[in-house]
């Protein structure tokens, strides 16, 4: 028989705690425990009676001290009942028994643990524990508690933009690739490795939309919007998809603000563009936010500076990624926008566009930062603000944040009047912008706190008489317009009111059978404890003249 006992482990040798179990035991009775799994062991002697011991692996409570290792024999019970110990975040259970006399289960507690694997254990009734299904990676829930900061920065986008003269579109989420190839360009990261696209049918191939201004464009040219009055101004907030490495603030399916303006090429709109989204932050307490803006020039003054980045390019090649040698052919400007940190300091000495630009595209820009500080907006001119995508010309805008690490943008837009005609349409310039809403909902959450507000009325019902009652009475006030709650569980008053605060109620109705009788019951204001008698004939209509 085992004799309770304690032995010392070298902590310092951080050993598997199956490992260890197989020492103490050649150590107590000569035991030759051997590891046949991960978490099984055999023992290759008999033992005449069933004996049950429970394995603790836990540090000392006083820090300096060796890990322990401490057995401990208990009464006599069958071997399928196998107690969960929760004392320690270490420990595993484990039973030997006559005849067989080996480990009947192991279960290993480690806090590093993968789902899967806790998934994967076997189910008590001796079948197979179903499999959790989980979200996928690079995706997420917005839950209650979340989705509130969500529907404020819907509600104040929407407020801000209409007041701007803006109005909403709503658009597929799935587009022919094609738009996306010729739009955003064949030699960005989006369209070479990062666009979810696939075969559909006799359609073709079709693209979950990884950005929403193409999708704009498409819509404005498709239905000849241009005809009547070629300006317009769009908003739409809705799901992108790009096949990415999901990092903090980088989803596989992210959500955007997007702001469009057709037919203005005026700098003076660009800066009000800018001004605009600095409302719209300001307005959301979005802090520690700053515009970075710059010039992209147009087709005329943009192959001098081309020409000299490309010879920068050329004498920089042994420094360049892969990918970065082959748009430095294609687009030497988008190597300008790579994150790998060996080109970035490859160019760090590039030629600035700035330096290059023509006279008509040193006028415009020089408005927009004229405009944008008369109207006390803070920028940064950034010569190495290029924008990601092919189809921007002239003013580029970023607004940058130091909140969010290394994932600092939240948002960025900028002109793109040749965009229009190269995708089917007249010529008409434009303009825009898109927020990344995950990030803005991120920093709008430090600044300020924003939560659900509760039902205007809770029932509390007492009875099976005054449950009925209560059924009836939260339909009609839902409908009427009166937030309302109750509870169908037969609860006690005390865990109404328990309830009604935990929901945030800010009125509750009491009744029960004598209230039924006298046609009277109490109405509670929760917040400041007063309670008044109202009559129960026409109470949708009383409650609705009274909370409504």
């Amino acid at each position: 028989m085992l004799q309770s006992a304690i032995e010392k482990t070298d902590h310092r040798t951080k050993a598997p705690w199956i490992s260890s179990i197989r020492h103490l035991l050649k150590k107590l009775n000569g035991f030759q425990a051997t590891p046949i799994y991960r978490e099984t062991l055999s023992i290759d002697r008999q033992l005449p009676v069933a004996l049950q011991v429970g394995v603790d692996l836990h540090p000392t409570a006083r820090k300096g001290r060796h890990n322990h290792l401490k057995i401990h024999e208990e009464d006599r019970k069958p071997t399928t009942a196998l107690p969960r110990q929760k004392r320690y975040p270490w420990h595993a259970i484990f039973s030997m028994g006559d005849p067989s006399c080996h480990v009947a289960e192991a279960s290993s507690r480690l806090s590093r643990d993968s789902p899967q694997k806790k998934n994967d254990r076997r189910d008590r009734q001796g079948g197979l524990a179903q499999q959790m299904i989980q979200l996928i990676k690079g995706f997420k829930d917005v839950l209650p508690g979340e989705i509130e900061v969500w529907q404020t920065i819907e509600r104040v986008a929407k407020e801000t933009f209409e007041d701007f003269g803006f109005t909403e579109i709503r658009l597929p989420i799935v587009e022919k690739a094609e738009l996306f190839a010729r739009s955003i360009g064949d030699t960005t990261d989006i369209v070479e490795k990062e666009m979810y696209t696939f075969e559909d049918g006799k359609r073709g191939n079709v693209t979950l939309r990884p950005e929403a201004t193409a999708s704009v464009v498409r819509s404005y040219i498709q239905h000849k919007m241009y005809a009547s009055d070629p300006i317009r101004k769009f908003y739409t907030i809705g799901p992108m998809f790009r096949r990415e490495r999901p990092q903090k603030g980088r989803y596989r399916q992210f959500y955007q603000i997007d702001a469009e303006v057709f037919g203005i090429d005026s700098p003076y709109l660009d800066a009000q563009l800018i001004f605009m989204l600095a409302t719209l932050l300001s307005k959301l307490d979005a802090k520690d936010v700053k515009a970075h803006i710059n010039s992209l020039g147009c087709p005329c003054c943009r192959p001098n500076f081309q020409k000299a980045l490309k010879e920068l390019l050329d004498a920089k090649k042994e420094h360049l990624c892969e990918n970065c040698l082959r748009r430095a052919e294609k687009n030497p400007l988008r190597v300008l926008d790579c994150k790998v940190p060996a080109c970035r300091e490859a160019v760090e000495g590039a030629p600035s566009i700035l330096d290059h630009l023509c006279g008509e595209c040193q006028d415009h820009f020089e408005t927009v930062k004229r405009v944008l500080t008369e109207n006390g907006v803070e920028y940064e001119v950034d010569k190495r603000l290029v924008r990601g995508l092919d189809y921007y010309t002239r003013t580029a805008f970023e607004v940058l944040t130091t909140s969010l690490g290394a994932q600092n943008a939240v948002a960025g837009g900028g002109r793109y009047d040749g965009l229009v005609k190269a995708l089917g349409g007249p010529e008409v310039p434009a303009i825009g912008f898109a927020i990344g809403f995950d990030r803005l909902a991120e920093i709008v959450a430090m600044q300020q706190e924003i939560t659900a507000d509760g039902p205007t009325l809770y029932i509390s019902p007492l009875g099976e008489k005054a449950t009925e009652q209560a059924a009836h009475w939260t339909m009609q006030l839902a409908a009427a317009g009166v937030a309302c709650e109750t509870d169908f569980g037969g609860r006690s008053l005390k865990s109404h009111m328990k309830r009604a605060d935990k929901l945030k109620a800010s009125h509750v109705l009491m009744i029960g059978d004598n209230e039924l009788e006298t046609g009277k019951a109490a109405l509670r204001n929760m917040t400041t404890k007063e309670q008044v008698e109202i009559e129960l004939a026409n109470l949708v209509k009383t409650l609705k003249d009274k909370l409504g």
